[in-house]
């Protein structure tokens, strides 16, 4: 009777469109070539991120969430510097309701670590989270609207969340939209999906050096990308490879060199000095494996409770 609950309580949160939970998503890619502006010199960036999502049912109209994401870059921020390893670990504590059939809600905390990891302080905790509302507009489209905030080494940050997502009636084309931080639009063959996706990322990352003035990265990424995903064990287990570019903006400024506030892509009171050159953008390519629960159907759901009736 658990397990039923557990999928009936999913279909109602995630509503009839999007049939799926990702619940955990592993990535680990490079990119070619990064120039220094203004040198001769280039580095490039190896990357690895890791996300789970564990869903815990409370009752009929709430389901706590619970989970973690962590992330490695690794780079030369300074010419003929040695390679910098920047960390980020956050924790998902959160909250998705159940209003009506048109209208639920989620909300996130997200407290994180993020820093060079040599020497953990209090200044390496930040804290952010962000909140949705949800309408399903029709069985295949249901809209997104919120806002994401977080705290960061170089001030507040946050940024309005308007999206959606549409499924087709054959389930061959999907768009999951939440812009301005991701997009992703595919369609599947059956074994084979075809998709382009973006992602916008801004970070920031405290770097502790002996003896040298304390610093922090300011990273502003945009990461546009084509893929192929391969579909195995019942579209429950997805291998994707990534071609894309990526901006690759790595500033670095001195601890305390903060602005006013970030919203969105703009910057308010942004007075800073910038430490190394500017880094070019450069192309990547990277490789995704990720668990996808499937929500059973509204048929499936009865074929269970009738065995256990």
């Amino acid at each position: 009777m658990k397990k039923l609950l557990f999928f009936l309580l999913l279909s109602s949160l995630f509503s009839n469109a999007q049939e799926y939970v990702d619940l955990l998503k592993i990535g680990y890619g490079q990119t070619f070539n990064n120039d220094f502006e203004g040198t001769n010199k280039s580095t490039f960036v190896k990357f690895f991120d890791a996300g789970l999502i564990l869903p815990v049912v409370i009752n009929e109209k709430h389901v706590f969430i619970t989970g973690a994401d962590f992330s490695r870059n690794n780079l030369q921020l300074f010419p003929d510097a040695e390679y910098t390893s920047l960390y980020s670990t956050n924790l998902k504590i959160g909250l998705a309701s159940t209003f009506s059939e048109k209208w639920t809600s989620t909300l996130v905390l997200l407290p994180k670590i993020a820093s060079d990891y040599h020497a953990i302080s209090g200044g390496d905790f930040y804290f952010g989270g962000f909140a949705l509302i949800k309408f399903q507009k029709t069985e295949h489209l249901k809209y997104r609207f919120g806002i994401y905030a977080s705290s960061e080494a170089f001030g507040l940050f946050t940024t309005p969340i308007i999206g959606w997502y549409y499924l087709s009636p054959n389930n061959r084309f999907e768009m999951d939209m939440s812009l301005p931080i991701s997009a992703d639009v595919s369609y599947s063959f059956g074994s084979t999906t075809l998709g382009v996706d973006y992602y916008g990322i801004g970070r920031s990352y405290n770097i502790h050096t002996k003896n040298e003035l304390d610093m922090y990265v300011d990273l502003s990424s945009l990461e546009f990308a084509s893929y192929i995903q391969f579909n195995a064990i019942e579209k429950s287990v997805l291998l994707r490879a990534k071609f894309g570019y990526s901006s690759n903006n790595y500033e670095v400024y001195a601890e305390g060199d903060n602005i006013d506030v970030g919203v969105s892509a703009f910057s308010f009171g942004d007075d800073r000095t910038q430490l190394n050159p500017n880094i070019s953008g450069g192309l990547f390519l990277k490789f995704e494996a990720i668990y996808r629960f499937h929500i059973k159907t509204e048929e499936k759901e009865k074929e269970i409770e009738n065995i256990i009736d």
